[in-house]
């Protein structure tokens, strides 16, 4: 997974995958993602990222599984 942040525009790329896109869809007016022929998500992309997904206090944090 690889993320973009694109600070000209306010927009974030979350890339899944590197398959080929086969169709976007429209979540919202500032969301969309690509989906591959087989319907799997490959990105999602944010416009106005920092207004509206605080992109600039992104942080990502590992959980590991517990065990019994």
């Amino acid at each position: 997974m690889r993320i973009k942040y694109f600070e000209d525009t306010d927009t974030a790329l979350f890339e899944f995958t590197e398959n080929d896109v086969s169709e976007t869809r429209d979540i919202s007016e500032n969301i969309s993602v690509d989906l591959d022929r087989e319907g799997n998500l490959v990105s999602l992309t944010i416009e106005h990222a920092g207004e509206k997904a605080n992109i600039r206090n992104f942080a990502f944090e590992s959980v590991v599984k517990k065990s019994a």
